[in-house]
């Protein structure tokens, strides 16, 4: 029986915060900025979870306290049953193989002094799977899966172009056969004709290693050819949840439709025709955030109550069974 469908990683209250510190030698706390602010949400065994939103919402904070880059301030991260916020050590080592992450920019997260081989090899070499000359083998298959020429082995990341850099990463991230890969924005460093390339190489990927995906964008066309079901967040906190096609034909939060009516419409004729919403004021810091609902300084629709008392994230169902929103307004 296939386990598609299944609870693989489960996030319940996840909160990551950096503390502010001023003074001649920064010991002195004035604060903290709460990049991720009580996040729950499950991802599906062999889905896609599109984690959408504004740069600086928190999105790729969350991607990696998930994976545990980063450890979280408060909350828990379950993966397969196991609290990855409670282990550290060997234990938390072992887990990470069937975790990793394919970062933002292709320039930056490959080491300039390695080889292609010692790049894509290293998590092979760290958790001590193969032989030298079966790593290398190992190595020249991920290459060629990752549509690579093998012979490029002994190359420097420079030689290589952007598209090709993040094939590379890719190719790391597969090296140790994970069962969930956080994609951290792999596409926006890259230029829009490569793009396409990318994101149909992960697709392909996913079908024949049955993976697991937790993709983190801003653009939202992209996310809706990706994802099966799509998030959106707003300053630390999540504002929606459900299956792609709800989201992009019904959405509820008044932030999400805001994101969609910026998403540009291929008709003319529809696009003259759609009502666009034009949201007013810039995004509060996240070192002061609004109290209530975050979204209410801007929200057009937002009364009394919400600039006064946090919206619960709840389940409304609708059509596809699980819509989760954290608004006063819906269903009311």
């Amino acid at each position: 029986m296939s386990d598609r469908g299944k609870v693989l990683v489960r996030v319940e209250d996840l909160k990551m915060s950096f503390p502010i510190r001023e003074g001649v030698l920064l010991k002195r706390r004035t604060g903290e900025i709460k990049a991720v602010d009580g996040l729950t949400f499950d991802i599906y065994r062999g889905e896609t979870l599109g984690l959408v939103g504004e740069s600086g919402c928190g999105k790729s904070t969350a991607g990696r306290a998930i994976v545990q880059l980063c450890r979280p301030t408060a909350g828990q991260v379950t993966f397969e049953g196991t609290p990855l916020t409670k282990i550290r050590g060997e234990r938390l080592r072992r887990m990470r193989r069937r975790m990793q992450m394919i970062f933002q920019d292709p320039y930056a997260s490959l080491n300039p002094r390695m080889t292609v081989g010692s790049i894509v090899g290293e998590p092979l070499a760290v958790h001590n799977i193969l032989s030298r000359q079966e790593r290398r083998e190992r190595v020249e298959e991920l290459l060629e899966i990752v549509g690579l020429n093998p012979y490029f082995i002994q190359r420097y990341p420079h030689e290589f172009s952007g598209g090709q850099r993040q094939r590379i990463g890719v190719a790391r991230a597969l090296a140790v056969q994970p069962d969930f890969i956080v994609c951290d924005e792999p596409i926006s460093a890259l230029d829009v004709s490569i793009q396409a390339q990318i994101i149909n190489l992960l697709v392909e990927l996913q079908d024949r290693f049955a993976l697991t995906y937790l993709f983190i964008a801003h653009d939202l066309s992209m996310v809706r050819h990706i994802s099966d079901r799509v998030a959106v967040m707003y300053l630390g906190k999540l504002a929606e949840l459900t299956d792609r096609d709800t989201l992009y034909t019904h959405p509820l939060h008044p932030y999400t439709q805001a994101l969609l009516s910026a998403v540009p419409v291929p008709d003319p004729e529809a696009e003259a025709r759609r009502q666009r919403v034009i949201l007013e004021g810039d995004v509060p810091s996240p070192a002061h955030p609004p109290q209530g609902c975050r979204f209410s300084t801007r929200c057009p629709v937002a009364g009394e109550e919400c600039r006064h008392v946090e919206p619960e994230w709840r389940n409304v169902g609708g059509a596809a069974g699980e819509h989760w929103v954290a608004c006063h307004r819906v269903g009311r």
